[in-house]
């Protein structure tokens, strides 16, 4: 796996892991006030294959809360291996562009919180691990998965406001 993302520049540290409850909800935060500016055309699409600001925030929300699920599943069943999230049919599927921009700014902190929470009360239990599928199916800890997330959010953040400049 590689530690470096070459589109963004972040950097996979697993030292990081304990920030990331702190990282996610600012990252998360300021993806909402993007959400919340009404001068924004949060749902058109600038380019046919790129998501819009509302899709990649309605994503973020998602994701969010599918990580959530999958640390807790790996705290009671370390090692299991986790289902896609179906990301890209999820756009369609969950109407992502058809979504109020307040109440997805709204359900996306939340989503957060609730996922950050389950960080916070990680204890012992930082080293279980789950078998990712992304990009390809690999052993993955929940260190690796908290610092992944802060990616995620921090990546798609910067190609939100990379539409909106």
């Amino acid at each position: 796996m590689d530690d470096l993302c070459a589109d963004c520049g972040f950097r996979y540290d697993l030292a990081d892991a304990p920030t990331a409850a702190t990282d996610i909800r600012r990252l998360a935060g300021e993806v909402a006030a993007v959400l919340r500016t009404p001068a924004f055309e949060l749902a058109r699409r600038r380019e046919p294959e790129l998501w819009s600001p509302l899709e990649y925030g309605s994503h973020l929300r998602d994701m969010l809360l599918v990580q959530r699920e999958r640390v807790l599943q790996a705290r009671r069943d370390n090692g299991f291996t986790c289902v896609s999230m179906g990301r890209d049919i999820r756009v369609e599927h969950e109407g992502y562009a058809d979504q109020k921009p307040a109440d997805v700014a709204r359900q996306l902190v939340d989503a957060a919180m609730l996922f950050t929470n389950a960080l916070d009360r990680l204890g012992e239990d930082w080293d279980n691990e789950m078998v990712y599928s992304w990009p390809e199916p690999h052993r993955a800890s929940l260190r690796w998965v908290a610092v992944h997330t802060v990616h995620e959010v921090r990546h798609h953040l910067r190609d939100i406001r990379g539409q909106l400049a």
